[in-house]
């Protein structure tokens, strides 16, 4: 890419970088971990689990409510970059605030979790529909890979600093692991608002024709109407967000629920943070390997090998015993993560048509921020009722091949169709 191209591009990859520290180590790592072992340790293992899993639908849902009347107004108003900015102002003062909850008080714990949730997917709404401005068409799977890979290689460095503020908190001049996993939150909210700046700085966002204004509910409305009548008429668009929806819910289920897993299953949080980091290391170069893919087979193949490979996942997952079986696990996890997440980003910006891209990713984000309501609360309910874990984890197959059903009718420009 040329110069003046290469600054808006990395500064706004630099926003996974940013706020990737959030979805690895609160999301993912020491949230549910501190969750069960610190703030409800007094509670059964399974109702834990339920309530965890509550807590991400909740706030799952709530975004879903939010996104297509705000993503409306970001799109006639010019107002992306500044919806970003707030959401993630939501998400950084809410992960600085659980350093606050001491031990026992998980109905507080789980309401500043939620809050932090609902700042982070609410910004990625708007980080996803800047992508059509910082990255030309024939550059869009490279530049969406590359925001994954920057997010993998960030929030794995950090959470490494992470893990040892608590394995060897005196380093840091810390009391104990406990107030190391503390502090971490600080951490995390002071990363996600230093390096969201450059996005905020060089990634300039266009004038509406109308220029930029405030927008009346009326109008909101009346844009998301057009934009539903729009997605009608390109039937491999609406295809893939029926897909996309199902799978990225495996997806997003298996991140947040993960290690939550482990821990129902026997495996020490030593381990399963382990298995975690493996997945940023690995993921960083595997999320930079499928962008080149998408660009070279492109992206309908590089989906569908990550597809399957998440159904062997769940799979392997429920027979799941040692340390050593998660590990090989992280790995497979880590080499297809970022490439299912990057493509099908990338992929939806071709099924739609150029002069409505910013319309139809607003809806693209709303899908995806739907799809994280189901599969949690599904995965922790049937925990719960079934006292088996492992069952729940294996129900997250179920969501893998809905989506390969409507997967298999999307067809990719300048590609056969996959079925």
């Amino acid at each position: 890419m040329r110069h003046p191209e290469r600054r808006p591009a990395v500064s706004w990859a630099l926003y996974d970088w940013a706020n990737s520290a959030f979805a690895t180590t609160v999301m993912a790592g020491f949230f549910p971990i501190f969750f069960k072992q610190y703030w409800s340790q007094d509670t059964a293992i399974t109702q834990s689990t339920f309530y965890l899993g509550v807590g991400n639908s909740i706030s799952s849902l709530v975004i879903v409510l939010l996104a297509p009347v705000l993503g409306a107004m970001a799109d006639t108003g010019g107002l992306r970059k500044r919806m970003l900015a707030a959401f993630a102002t939501i998400g950084v003062v809410a992960t600085g605030a659980l350093y606050l909850v001491e031990a026992g008080m998980w109905p507080f714990a789980i309401l500043l979790y939620a809050i932090a949730v609902v700042g982070f997917s609410g910004a990625n709404t708007f980080y996803d529909a800047l992508l059509i401005i910082v990255a030309p068409a024939g550059k869009r799977h490279r530049i969406s890979a590359l925001g994954f890979s920057l997010g993998y290689l960030g929030g794995g460095l950090l959470f490494l600093i992470n893990v040892l503020m608590t394995l060897q908190p005196q380093w840091f001049g810390l009391a104990s692991a406990a107030e190391g996993v503390r502090w971490s939150f600080i951490t995390v909210a002071i990363w996600w608002a230093v390096f969201s700046i450059p996005l905020l700085l060089y990634v300039d966002e266009p004038l509406p024709p109308r220029g930029r204004r405030s927008i009346h509910l009326r109008d909101t409305f009346a844009a998301l109407s057009d934009t539903a009548k729009n997605l009608a008429q390109y039937r491999s668009a609406w295809m893939f967000l029926l897909a996309y929806w199902l799978y990225i819910d495996g997806v997003d289920t298996i991140v947040r629920m993960s290690v939550d897993f482990g821990l129902s299953i026997g495996l020490s949080s030593d381990n399963l943070i382990t298995a975690l980091l493996l997945v940023q290391f690995i993921g960083f170069p595997a999320a930079l390997v499928f962008g080149r893919l998408g660009e070279r087979y492109g992206a309908l193949r590089g989906i569908w090998i990550c597809i399957w490979a998440y159904v062997g996942v769940t799979v392997f997952a429920y027979f799941l015993e040692t340390a050593l079986q998660m590990y090989i696990l992280a790995g497979v996890i880590g080499l297809v993560q970022g490439g299912i997440q990057a493509l099908s980003r990338s992929l939806f910006s071709q099924l739609i048509p150029p002069e409505k891209n910013a319309e139809f990713f607003g809806f693209y984000n709303v899908v995806g921020k739907a799809a994280a309501v189901f599969g949690p609360v599904m995965m922790g309910t049937i925990a719960h009722v079934s006292g088996n874990p492992r069952l729940g984890i294996l129900s997250v197959a179920l969501l893998f091949f809905a989506g390969m059903f409507f997967f298999r009718r999307v067809q990719e420009p300048g590609h056969e169709a996959s079925d």
